[in-house]
């Protein structure tokens, strides 16, 4: 029997998941449970084979608890089943430790089978997800100019583009051009997103 501990923070959805466990003949569903917290409590204290988490969560999300929990319980499965699928967040998953990471939106089918594959030691992916993890590895590392990390530390600085070409003894004009190829390298479209963006890189 594969011992399942189902982490969501919504009655209904949890309660739907539990039910769509208790119908595999091999799987017994040993706990709930609706915080990070309480997620990492149950599974230290039940012992699963299997942690079913949702990634938003009250308190800890479901990425930190699955960090906390592998740190006690390095035999324990942690299979991601939630609604987001971001790039940041199916890594933030996936370098916490988790073995899988779906959908809920995925049929039931691929849902029990996920959970049968990471008991056996497997990765289990959504197509969508494998395939947006095999575009990221693809796509080579941004890198800023030195030039363009100055023009955008200035930016997060909150200067204007005249600001910044005074202080830089440059034209605006050249200012506009190191922002547009800063937003052309980070995939963004706006002052803002390009320093939030260049943070969440480590490029600030």
């Amino acid at each position: 029997m594969i011992r399942v501990l189902v982490a969501d923070d919504h009655p209904i959805v949890r309660s739907g998941i539990v039910a769509l466990l208790q119908t595999a003949a091999d799987v017994e569903v040993v706990g709930e449970a609706s915080t990070g917290l309480e997620a990492v409590e149950c599974a230290l204290a039940l012992r699963p084979d299997v942690v079913l988490m949702d990634l938003r969560m009250p308190g800890i999300d479901g990425d930190e608890a699955t960090a906390r929990i592998l740190a006690d319980r390095p035999t324990t499965r942690v299979l991601i089943l939630t609604t987001y699928e971001t790039d940041d967040s199916i890594l933030t998953a996936i370098e916490a430790g988790a073995s899988g990471y779906l959908l809920k939106a995925a049929p039931q089918e691929e849902i029990l089978a996920g959970v049968r594959a990471v008991a056996r030691g497997e990765v289990a992916l959504a197509p969508r997800i494998a395939a947006l993890l095999v575009q990221r590895v693809k796509t080579p590392a941004v890198a800023l100019s030195p030039r363009e990390t100055q023009v955008l530390r200035l930016v997060a600085a909150g200067k204007s583009n005249p600001t910044i070409a005074a202080e830089l003894f440059v034209g605006e004009a050249t200012v506009k051009t190191h922002l547009l190829h800063v937003f052309e390298k980070l995939g963004v479209s706006d002052r803002t997103r390009a320093v939030t963006r260049a943070m969440e890189l480590g490029l600030l």
